[in-house]
C-alpha cells in the first residue's frame, strides 16, 4: 500500500464498486484494504480514511488510535446503529451513497493534494491584435519553471490554434481542453498534472486545432482552483473578446498584462478592452511594445501603471515558425523581462 493515497476499508463490493467510481472521478488512486486487521498498519499514514459500514464494528474492535480525516460510508436506507459506529471507529461524519457523492469527490481530491502551494493567477491579453501576449504568456511560464517554480500555463483562447504549438510540444502526449471541458467541482492537481502535458515543472493546458468547444466557466473555475493550491504561479493566456471561462480566470488574477503596441492605434485599441476588464478584476498593468510613442505617453493615456518596455527580439518569429520554443537565453529581450517581472512579483532567484 502507498502511505500517500487514501485508504478504503470494506469488504462490500457493491460499496467498493462505488467508492473506486467516486475516486475515479476525483482523478486519484486508492489503496483497498478488505478486513480491519489489514488496514491496521497503515490506519495512521493514509491522508483519508475511508471505512464501510460493513466493516465498523471490526474496525472498532481494532481499537484503532484516534486521528483526523476518518469518514464513515454507508448506502441505502438509514441505519438506526450507523451512528454509534460512527463514533466507535472515530470519523467526522457519515456520508450516505449515492447522496453524498460529491462531497466524497472534493474529500478524495483535498487528501490526495500536495501540500498547498497558493499560487499566484497572471493573466496576459493583447491590447491589440498581433502584439504578442500569447508568445509572453508562454515565456513568463517557461522562466518561472526554470526557477524552479511549479508553473502552470492555460491557454484559455479556443481560437487561438492551441498554446502548445508555442512551446514547440504541440505532439505532447496528454489531454487539452476538449478532454477535460465538463470537468466540475474540486479537482486533484496531482492528476490534473498527470493528465496535461508536463515538462518539469511546467505543466500546461492547451486548446487544440480542431473544432473549438467553448471552455466552460465551470471547468476554468475547476482547473484554478486546484492549480491555486498545487502551483505557485499560474499563467493564463486570454482572448481579446472575452469568454465566461476568460472572466472566470480574471476575477481570480493577481495582476493583469495587457500588451500596447506603442501607436495610436494600438492606443484606442486597449482602450476599447480596458473598460471590460475592469468588470472583473482592477490590478491591469501595460506592457508597451515598440512604436513611435513614449511608454509613458501610453500608460497616461490608459490610465495604467508600466510593468515594463518589451524591446522586439530578433529572430522570433523563425524561431515559432521552426516549431521552437522562444530562445529564452538570459540577456534576450523576453527572459530579461519575464525575469525582472517575477523577481518583482515572486520569491526565487534566476537560474
Amino acid at each position: 500500500m502507498n502511505s500517500t493515497r487514501p485508504l478504503v476499508i470494506t469488504d462490500d463490493q457493491d460499496l467498493l464498486d462505488d467508492l473506486l467510481r467516486v475516486a475515479a472521478a476525483a482523478g486519484v488512486e486508492i489503496d483497498v484494504a478488505h478486513a480491519a486487521a489489514h488496514a491496521r498498519p497503515f490506519w495512521t499514514q493514509a491522508p483519508l480514511v475511508v471505512v464501510g459500514v460493513d466493516v465498523a464494528d471490526a474496525v472498532a474492535a481494532t481499537v484503532p488510535p484516534p486521528r483526523q480525516g476518518v469518514l464513515l460510508v454507508t448506502r441505502g436506507a438509514d441505519d438506526p446503529a450507523v451512528w454509534r459506529r460512527c463514533v466507535a471507529v472515530g470519523a467526522t461524519t457519515v456520508l450516505t451513497l449515492p447522496e453524498a457523492e460529491r462531497q466524497l469527490v472534493e474529500e478524495f481530491a483535498e487528501a490526495s493534494e500536495p501540500a498547498a502551494r497558493s499560487g499566484e493567477t497572471v493573466c496576459v491579453i493583447g491590447g491589440r491584435g498581433g502584439s504578442g501576449a500569447t508568445v509572453l504568456a508562454t515565456c513568463l511560464a517557461l522562466i518561472a519553471s526554470r526557477r524552479k517554480l511549479r508553473t502552470l500555463l492555460i491557454d484559455a483562447d479556443p481560437l487561438g490554434g492551441g498554446i502548445d504549438v508555442v512551446l514547440g510540444k504541440e505532439l505532447a502526449a496528454g489531454a487539452r481542453w476538449p478532454d477535460i471541458a465538463e470537468r466540475e467541482g474540486r479537482v486533484s492537481y496531482a492528476a490534473l498534472q498527470r493528465a496535461l502535458p508536463t515538462f518539469g515543472d511546467l505543466t500546461v493546458l492547451s486548446g487544440h486545432r480542431g473544432d473549438p468547444p467553448a471552455i466552460p466557466a465551470e471547468a476554468m473555475r475547476a482547473v484554478l482552483g486546484a492549480a491555486h493550491r498545487g502551483c505557485d504561479l499560474i499563467v493564463v493566456d486570454l482572448p481579446r473578446h472575452l469568454t465566461p471561462a476568460a472572466a472566470e480566470a480574471l476575477s481570480r488574477a493577481a495582476v493583469t498584462l495587457i500588451l500596447v503596441p506603442s501607436d495610436v492605434r494600438g492606443v484606442l485599441s486597449a482602450a476599447q478592452i480596458l473598460p471590460e476588464l475592469h468588470k472583473h478584476t482592477q490590478c491591469i498593468h501595460t506592457v508597451t511594445r515598440p512604436g513611435p510613442l513614449a511608454p509613458d505617453i501610453v500608460t497616461r493615456s490608459l490610465d495604467t501603471p508600466h510593468a515594463g518596455f518589451l524591446p522586439d527580439q530578433r529572430n522570433l518569429a523563425q524561431h515559432l515558425d521552426r516549431g521552437t520554443a522562444p530562445p529564452l537565453r538570459p540577456q534576450t529581450p523576453l527572459a530579461r523581462f519575464c525575469n525582472t517581472f517575477l523577481t518583482d512579483r515572486l520569491i526565487g532567484e534566476p537560474r
